[in-house]
């Protein structure tokens, strides 16, 4: 398949952009990965309590402007994430994205519902970096000259960080893992510039 980051052609960019993961989930807690948005509407599996905490302590330091940009995973734990920090900094409604959403993890993941089968149903990697990707162009689009934040899970948020930095995205494994609640700052790689990654002011 065809890799395609949208941010391969863009040499500088209008806004400035965190991510953020999710703050410990209930399915965290259990030891479950639940990567259907239909399982995660059907079960309870938003924020535990030290979630919450995380999320709120994260929003306390992160730092943003009141007006950030709060796009979010329409998965509860991340939707529930980008609530706490909307409601700390006083910014508008948090935007749903389904581009946002978990990596489809098929019969890896706890969720599925026969776990003897190959695992030939993980969402490719390069599927993940074009619908991140994609979406920050759409952004680019949308504002200028703001903060956008980001919310969304593990393994999306290291392939688009592979993304901005104009790695293949097959070794966004390499790059540091995100702590739960962790806000990191994204800077679009020019070619002539090293890979950076570092936490907002």
């Amino acid at each position: 398949m065809r890799v395609m980051n949208h941010l391969s052609g863009v040499v500088g960019l209008a806004n400035r952009f965190s991510v953020m993961r999710h703050g410990q989930s209930k399915a965290n807690v259990a030891g479950i990965i639940v990567s259907r948005i239909e399982n995660d509407r059907r079960g309870d599996y938003g924020l535990s309590e030290l979630g919450r905490q995380q999320a709120l302590a994260a929003a306390r330091g992160c730092g943003l402007p009141g007006d950030t940009v709060i796009c979010s995973s329409d998965f509860s734990r991340a939707r529930q994430t980008g609530e706490i920090v909307r409601a700390h900094l006083g910014a508008r409604e948090v935007v749903l994205a389904e581009a946002l959403r978990e990596r489809g993890f098929g019969v890896w993941a706890a969720d599925e519902t026969s776990p003897g089968q190959a695992d030939g149903n993980v969402e490719p990697v390069t599927a993940v970096l074009d619908r991140t990707t994609a979406f920050i162009v759409d952004l680019e689009r949308r504002y200028s000259g703001r903060d956008i934040l980001l919310v969304s899970h593990g393994d999306p948020l290291r392939i688009l960080q592979a993304g901005f930095l104009r790695m293949n995205p097959s070794r966004h494994r390499s790059l540091p893992d995100l702590a739960t609640a962790e806000i990191r700052r994204l800077r679009l790689r020019s070619k002539l510039s090293t890979p950076r990654l570092d936490t907002p002011p």
